[in-house]
C-alpha cells in the first residue's frame, strides 16, 4: 500500500507538539514512562529532552522536526504495519519517517523489551 501526496503532505504539516501528547499518553496508559518514550525517540532521531522540549515550544512540524533530525543508521530496521501502512512499502521519506516513530511507540506501548526496540 502506498501513501498519497495528500496524506504524505498532512504528516509533513502535523506538530511533533500536537502528537508528542498522544504518545506520552499511550505509553503511560499502558504502564511505560515518558523517559522510556524519551530513549525511544532519541534512538531513532538523535534528540536530547532539551531538542524535543525546544520543538515543542517552536511547534516544529514534522517536515522541520525529521529535517533537525540525525536518523539512527538502523532505522531501515523498523518493519511492519502502522495505521494501514507496510513501513517497507512506503516510498516518502518523510512519511516514512513519521511512521519509524509511530511503530516505535506503539511498540513501547505493547509491552516490547526496550533492546528489541532499539534494534
Amino acid at each position: 500500500m502506498t501513501t498519497t501526496k495528500k496524506h504524505d503532505d498532512r504528516i509533513a504539516k502535523l506538530t511533533f507538539a500536537s502528537v508528542y501528547p498522544h504518545y506520552v499518553a499511550k505509553v503511560e496508559k499502558k504502564g511505560r514512562t515518558v523517559e522510556e518514550l524519551h530513549e525511544v525517540i532519541t534512538w531513532l532521531t538523535g534528540f536530547n529532552n532539551e531538542d524535543l522540549q525546544q520543538l515543542i515550544l517552536e511547534k516544529a512540524t514534522f517536515e522541520t522536526f525529521f529535517s533537525k533530525a540525525t536518523l539512527n543508521p538502523n532505522a531501515h530496521l523498523i518493519t511492519g504495519s502502522i495505521c494501514g501502512y507496510r513501513i517497507e512499502d512506503i516510498t516518502t521519506p518523510l512519511t516514512k519517517q513519521a511512521r519509524y516513530l509511530d511503530k516505535l511507540v506503539d511498540e513501547l506501548a505493547k509491552g516490547r523489551k526496550m533492546e528489541k526496540i532499539l534494534r
